[in-house]
C-alpha cells in the first residue's frame, strides 16, 4: 500500500509533539535526549544512554514506555545476574492427571516491548551477550528452541561513566548493535530549580498513552519510505569512511588531522546504515519532505560516538569522540569536489 507522504509527515509530527508534551510532564529539560531516543524508536533502533547518577535516565526510559502504551520491563544488571535471568529458562512441570513430566519454557523479562537494561556494564560479558541475539534477531534460543520476542522491541540500556571499578565495558561488537549513544548532561539552573520544585511539591507524574503498537509501526513504515538522494547517502558514507584510518580516502579527500592523530579504529557499515536511517527520521520530525545533509549532521554524534575507538594519545590529550566528530563535520565536504569525482562516487554507489 502506498502512503501519502505529506499526510504521513503531518501524522508523525503530531504524534511526536504529543509524545514530547506527555514526557515533559515528568521529565524537565533534556530535549535533545528525548528527541534522539524517539528518533531511535521510530527507526526500530536500540539506544545506550550514558550519564552520571541522578539525571533521570531510568525515569526517562520508563516514561517513554508509558506514553507508547507498550509492555515495559526493567532488568537491573548486577555481577551475579545469569543469562537465564534475562531470557528465561525451562522448568519441569508435572501433569497431575497423567503423572507425566515435561519441560515448559518460562519467559524471562526480555519478553517485553521496551527493555530497560539498567547499568548494563555492571554484569559479566556472558550475561551481556544474552542480549545480543535478542537485539539483532528479535528472538532468543533456549534449549535449542527459538522463541520470538514481541514487536516492536527496543533495548534501552544505561551506563554510568564515572565509576569503572567492578564493571565490564561492552565489547565493540555489542556496542555496534546500538543505533545511538545518547549523552545525558546536567540540567541548567532553571531546569534544576523546576526539578526541585516538582519534587518538593510531589507533583503528579502520571502520563497518558499517546501511541499504541499499530501507531508506532505506521511511523516506522513512514520513516523507511522517506526519500533520500544519492548525494546525501554519499555524504554519509564520506563521514563514516573518513574514520577508517586503515583504508585510503575516497576521491582523493584528505582525512582530518584529528582522525589521523586520535582514532585507533573507525566505524563500520552499521554506522552508515544508522546515519542514513536516522537522518530520515530527523527529516520527518523537522517537517521536511526529503533528507538533506543537515539532517545527516544532526544525527552524526549519537550514531558515531560509540563506534570510534580512540587511542592513548586521545586519552592523554583529553580528546573525546564528539570532538573528532565535530572536526569530521567541519572538514568533510558536503558535495563532491569535481564532476569527475562525483562520477566515481556514483559508480561506487551502484
Amino acid at each position: 500500500m502506498t502512503t501519502n507522504l505529506p499526510d504521513s509527515i503531518r501524522e508523525v509530527q503530531t504524534a511526536y509533539r504529543n509524545l514530547k508534551e506527555e514526557i515533559h510532564k515528568v521529565i524537565v529539560g533534556q530535549d535533545e535526549a528525548v528527541e534522539q531516543m524517539l528518533l531511535a524508536i521510530f527507526c526500530r533502533g536500540h539506544v545506550v544512554v550514558v550519564g552520571v547518577p541522578g539525571l533521570a535516565k531510568t525515569l526517562l526510559i520508563s516514561t517513554i514506555a508509558r506514553t507508547l502504551s507498550l509492555k515495559f520491563s526493567r532488568i537491573q544488571f548486577t555481577p551475579d545476574l545469569m543469562p537465564s535471568d534475562i531470557t528465561g529458562t525451562e522448568v519441569i512441570q508435572e501433569d497431575k492427571l497423567s503423572g507425566t513430566r515435561e519441560l515448559r519454557f518460562v519467559k524471562g523479562p526480555v519478553f517485553a516491548n521496551v527493555i530497560l537494561a539498567d547499568e548494563i556494564n555492571r554484569t559479566p560479558p556472558k550475561t551481556q551477550a544474552a542480549l545480543l541475539e535478542a537485539m539483532q534477531e528479535r528472538q532468543v534460543t533456549v534449549g535449542g528452541k527459538r522463541h520470538d520476542l514481541p514487536a516492536p522491541f527496543f533495548v534501552l540500556a544505561t551506563q554510568n561513566p564515572i565509576e569503572q571499578e567492578g564493571t565490564y565495558p561492552l565489547p565493540e561488537a555489542q556496542l555496534d548493535r546500538f543505533m545511538f549513544q545518547i549523552q545525558i548532561s546536567y540540567p541548567n539552573m532553571n531546569e534544576e530549580m523546576e526539578i526541585v520544585r516538582r519534587s518538593a511539591a510531589r507533583a503528579d507524574d502520571t502520563v497518558r498513552p499517546v501511541m499504541d503498537e499499530l501507531g508506532i509501526r505506521r511511523v516506522q513504515d513512514v520513516v523507511r519510505q522517506m526519500p533520500v538522494a544519492d548525494h546525501v547517502i554519499a555524504y554519509a558514507l564520506r563521514l563514516v569512511r573518513a574514520t577508517r584510518i586503515k583504508e585510503a580516502m575516497d576521491l582523493g579527500l584528505t582525512r582530518p588531522k584529528m582522525v589521523q592523530d586520535y582514532v585507533g579504529w573507525g566505524a563500520g557499515p552499521r554506522a552508515s546504515e544508522a546515519l542514513v536511517l536516522g537522518s530520515k527520521a530527523a527529516a520527518l520530525l523537522a517537517g521536511a519532505s526529503h533528507v538533506t545533509p543537515e539532517h545527516v549532521k544532526a544525527v552524526a554524534r549519537p550514531v558515531l560516538r560509540h563506534r570510534l575507538l580512540l587511542n592513548f594519545n586521545a586519552e592523554a590529550d583529553q580528546v573525546t569522540p564528539d570532538s573528532v566528530i565535530d572536526e569530521l563535520l567541519a572538514k568533510i565536504p558536503v558535495e563532491g569536489l569535481t564532476p569527475e569525482e562525483s562520477k566515481k562516487m556514483n559508480e561506487v554507489m551502484r
